[in-house]
């Protein structure tokens, strides 16, 4: 499985899948050295940034059966909304704050990999130029970081 934060650091909100791809590499390393045994699932967390198209020949080589996509979108709820997208559902519509879809991103992996491909959506509230993260978003990023966390870092139980 791979997880892929986009966003971009410098706007504000617009930086939540980054910050979720961050948490996650932090919790995978903290938890390579103690933890007895091994994670679930091999995994690879990727911090896409604004351009998850660059990121795609790491994907691709990692070889995933399913890709998660995070990223801040548009979805015209409140702040720090989340929400799983299909992302076929996302053409056309202003979902993400980039210039390259999230399903032209997805559509690309499914063909290339022949994977699944999931989208998590957290709704901004702020992705001007220079804007702190909005503490709506902070505890979206911290409940996405920790679900993903729970299922994708937990050990395997003894068999």
């Amino acid at each position: 499985m791979a997880v892929v934060g986009v966003g971009q650091t410098l706007k504000g909100d617009d930086a939540a899948g980054v910050l979720v791809a961050q948490v996650l590499v932090k919790r995978q390393r903290a938890g390579s050295s103690d933890a007895p045994r091994p994670a679930p699932f091999s995994l690879l967390v990727v911090e896409a940034a604004h351009a998850p198209e660059n990121c795609t020949g790491a994907i691709r080589r990692f070889a995933p059966d399913l890709v998660v996509l995070v990223d801040a979108a548009e979805m015209g709820d409140p702040p720090g909304t989340i929400r799983w997208l299909d992302w076929r559902d996302t053409a056309g519509l202003d979902v993400s704050t980039h210039t390259l879809s999230p399903s032209m991103v997805a559509r690309y992996l499914v063909a290339e990999l022949r994977c699944e491909v999931a989208l998590i959506g957290i709704q901004p509230q702020d992705t001007s130029l220079g804007a702190p993260v909005s503490p709506p978003v902070r505890r979206a990023v911290r409940t996405v970081a920790d679900g993903l966390s729970a299922i994708l870092l937990a050990p395997r139980p003894d068999p």
